[in-house]
């Protein structure tokens, strides 16, 4: 089972099928079997069976080499195909190409994954973050809307300005301080507004075993030093991109089968549990020690001892309780798939 139970991919064969000839100490008049071991076809009928199983067959994703997209990728049930859509392709600042691609793929629902990600850069360049995270988000829902299939659309907690003492829930005011946060909610808006069929899912801190993300530098960094400063006066929720693509497939499942406007609108959608990223840090050394690593040590410093050219949310914190009394989603501990990354990265 992954970390998402999902009933429709639930499959199995009938316990007494002639054809698999086993000898069973129990006659098959006498076995107790539950409702569900009782409805299994025979081997022979189960192709037949396996062909109705979910109505998502294909999946439509934004993006080449993100981490979302290679975890979508790599985490995609049998019987469902991920169509993973990029440049020179497909460029999200260009309209005719973003629906002339997705008018093509004939797909069941849209993950939008694809975004202009370099924070710091964006405050120079404000306009083509612009243009990526606004307008190609717009795009994207228009299209979605067209095809009349569900869409995803990643957003982030850089919306939010970071100054509340609690999480932020879905209903609370956004007020971004850069850039990036400025481009993001205006894709929000774009999506709200050309696609009701649609589920916009803030997330925060993502890390993966692909690609460069804090993880993987922290890793690189711990090679050749003892001590590593990292800021501990910004609080998020690391969340890994697998634990991202399982939801995120989870909650695809369910949009394709159920109309109900509930489950549309905006989601939080992190990993369970709160840190500053000296406490990831420390976590990630922890784990690495285990899998044979020197010890790091973890100088814990402030905001103004990192300062960078955009402002980082004090308070990236996100509440996730209307994405697990909607979908009943609720991503793992981070802390356990942080060890769970490191593992994968630093096999013993």
């Amino acid at each position: 089972m992954t970390n998402f139970h999902s009933p429709q991919y639930d499959c199995g064969v009938a316990w007494d099928d002639p054809d698999i000839g086993i000898a069973w100490p129990a006659a098959a008049g006498s076995a107790a079997l539950s409702d569900k071991d009782r409805k299994w076809p025979r081997l022979r009928d189960l192709a037949e069976v396996l062909g109705t199983v979910g109505k998502m067959k294909r999946i439509a994703v934004t993006g080449l080499t993100g981490q979302v997209v290679s975890s979508l990728i790599e985490r995609a049930p049998r019987g469902v195909e991920m169509l993973a859509l990029g440049r020179p392709r497909f460029d999200l600042s260009s309209r005719d190409m973003v629906l002339a691609s997705l008018r093509s793929v004939r797909c069941d629902a849209i993950v939008n994954a694809a975004a202009y990600t370099q924070v710091d850069k964006a405050e120079s360049e404000p306009d083509v973050a612009m243009r990526i995270n606004g307008a190609g988000a717009g795009f994207v829902a228009e299209t979605a809307a067209e095809l009349k299939v569900p869409l995803l659309h990643l957003s982030t907690d850089y919306v939010f300005d970071g100054t509340l003492d609690r999480p932020y829930r879905e209903d609370d005011e956004p007020g971004p301080t850069g850039a990036y946060g400025r481009s993001k909610l205006e894709g929000e808006k774009q999506i709200a507004a050309r696609c009701e069929n649609s589920v916009i899912l803030r997330t925060a801190w993502v890390y993966s075993p692909f690609g460069a993300n804090f993880v993987t530098t922290m890793l690189r960094l711990g090679e050749t030093r003892d001590e590593i400063g990292v800021v501990a006066d910004q609080i998020g929720n690391p969340t890994n991109a697998l634990d991202i693509a399982d939801a995120l497939l989870a909650i695809a499942e369910r949009l394709v089968d159920d109309s109900d406007p509930r489950l549309r609108g905006v989601f939080h959608m992190t990993g369970r549990g709160e840190a500053s990223w000296a406490d990831m840090a420390d976590a990630i050394f922890s784990a690495a020690e285990k899998q044979g690593r020197k010890p790091v040590r973890v100088k814990r410093i402030s905001t103004a001892d990192y300062p960078t050219p955009a402002r980082r949310p004090a308070n990236s914190r996100l509440d996730n309780a209307k994405l697990e009394a909607s979908y009943g989603v609720a991503l793992p501990k981070w802390r356990d798939s942080v060890s769970a990354c490191v593992a994968r990265l630093l096999p013993h």
